[in-house]
């Protein structure tokens, strides 16, 4: 029985094809943007790799973008780090000047002239903008970060100590040249001078930590002869530290009466730089109630003036057959220096995977570029002042004014010399981070080249062989259309 096939089950077959065709065609007109990935349904597995590869593109663009701001940002701030170092080297140079006992009252006057205009100088340039971001500033880079005083004040002064003294005193090694090693000084109502060390020693010179009181529970307080000659003395004894000395003094009466006639008193474990001084420098001035401390004769507690500002100690425990009952803090009379920024750094990732602080970090801070010196380092009980070397080559300045050519001989040469080498190596670290970066830049143009011939390679369109195809598709759906209209039954339009 044969089987009758409608012309209706034709047109519905042609179409099809026709469709199929037109399809085709299209998709091969979409490949003209070169790329041969529209859709999953391409090419599945391709698709896939195209999505990877679009991430890691974007990321490598992310990091690329970060590595241009981060470089743009820490080369101002080497190119200014520079330029500060620079000047520090002339204040340098001009200390070691002023430690001459050669010059003339107009030769210091002279010297601390060209002084006071460098260290305006470097405030000035420690604020700095990239646009309008501080460089300088931690993360508050809104906020102008360094403001420098027009009035003087009462500072505290400190004893820098030389680098033997460090080594007897404070157990470092004998080569440093980045962090001040300090105590501070006092004197009686004679005008002697004493030194309180502020941080104790163990029983091997070394540094306690800041939370161990185990030396003696106290700090102890120091002659000037001591400081400047009579440690020497057990130096030449064979004892390298303090913490030696204290321990051979309970069997040897003689190094015990070399050792009370320069440590002639101490004072109370609860007292701290923080109690009497601001972060600055400055003597704070206390409102809170004192009697409770006052009331026992056995401690030591601070001294005040009318004004509630501490000005010194009392009831020093005596060492030995020496006898202080009260000693005043020696004040410096000079220019103050603020920070206004923070101590967070700002990170500019430049790869992936775990973040690393360390070297994703592209600014400085008023802590990183002048450290830290008594009034704020971390046994003082003060937040880091940002301004540390700043104020402290302030007081050399007003130092040099004066004409104290011994503590300039003695201190003010050391504090120079480290604050020079604190903002040499903090350079260091900002070029040598820089370097970093851009040697991570490189690498990510080499990997941006990479993942750009993977995603040509699953997702190119070769132009040679889609001209082909195009051309073939075209015609056959072409030829198809003059096909159809031949062979298509004609409708009652047609003969109308």
């Amino acid at each position: 029985m044969g089987v009758r096939i409608g012309s209706m089950h034709f047109m519905y077959n042609y179409q099809n094809s026709l469709n199929y065709a037109y399809q085709q065609q299209t998709k091969l007109f979409e490949q003209a943007d070169g790329s041969s990935l529209h859709r999953a349904s391409d090419n599945p597995m391709n698709y896939a790799k195209l999505l990877r590869y679009n991430v890691s593109e974007s990321e490598n663009n992310q990091y690329r973008e970060n590595i241009k701001t981060a470089s743009s940002w820490m080369k101002q701030s080497d190119d200014v780090m520079v330029h500060m170092t620079e000047m520090m080297q002339t204040l340098k140079e001009k200390s070691l000047h002023a430690a001459n006992s050669d010059n003339a009252e107009d030769d210091y006057a002279a010297i601390h002239k060209e002084m006071f205009a460098h260290m305006q100088e470097i405030v000035s340039v420690a604020n700095t903008q990239v646009g309008d971001r501080y460089i300088f500033a931690g993360q508050k880079d809104l906020v102008k970060p360094f403001e420098m005083s027009i009035e003087e004040y009462d500072r505290g002064l400190p004893k820098n100590l030389d680098v033997s003294q460090s080594a007897f005193f404070k157990g470092t090694d004998s080569d440093y040249n980045t962090q001040l090693f300090q105590m501070l000084t006092m004197e009686d109502t004679s005008g002697n001078i004493y030194y309180v060390d502020t941080q104790r020693v163990d029983s091997s010179g070394n540094m306690e930590a800041n939370d161990d009181k185990t030396t003696n529970g106290t700090l102890n307080i120091y002659t000037k002869d001591f400081m400047d000659n009579g440690y020497k003395e057990l130096i030449a004894r064979g004892y390298t530290t303090i913490g030696e000395a204290e321990k051979a003094a309970a069997s040897d009466s003689e190094i015990a009466e070399l050792l009370n006639a320069g440590r002639v008193g101490t004072v109370d474990s609860d007292f701290k730089v923080s109690d009497a001084f601001s972060n600055q420098g400055l003597m704070r001035k206390i409102n809170s109630d004192q009697s409770d401390r006052q009331a026992d004769s056995t401690k030591t507690y601070l001294k005040f003036d009318s004004d509630g500002v501490v000005i010194g100690l009392k009831n020093i425990t005596p060492t030995g057959s020496n006898s202080l009952t009260t000693l005043k803090f020696t004040t410096v009379k000079q220019n103050i220096v603020t920070y206004n920024g923070d101590e967070n750094l700002i990170s500019m990732v430049k790869l992936n995977g775990a973040t690393d602080p360390s070297a994703d970090t592209v600014n400085s801070t008023g802590g990183n570029m002048f450290g830290r010196d008594i009034f704020d380092n971390a046994n003082s009980g003060n937040d880091i002042s940002g301004t540390a070397m700043l104020n402290e080559l302030f007081c050399v300045c007003s130092k040099v004014n004066n004409c104290d050519i011994h503590w300039m001989s003695s201190d003010g040469v050391t504090v120079a010399d480290v604050a020079h080498s604190t903002m040499l190596v903090q350079e260091t670290k900002i070029g040598a981070r820089q370097q970093l970066y851009n040697n991570v830049g490189t690498m990510l143009d080499n990997q941006a080249d990479n993942i750009t011939e993977d995603i040509t390679n699953v997702s190119g369109t070769d132009i040679a062989q889609l001209a082909t195809k195009l051309m073939q598709q075209t015609a056959l759906y072409n030829l198809s259309l003059s096909l159809g209209g031949r062979i298509l039954p004609q409708s009652l339009a047609d003969y109308l």
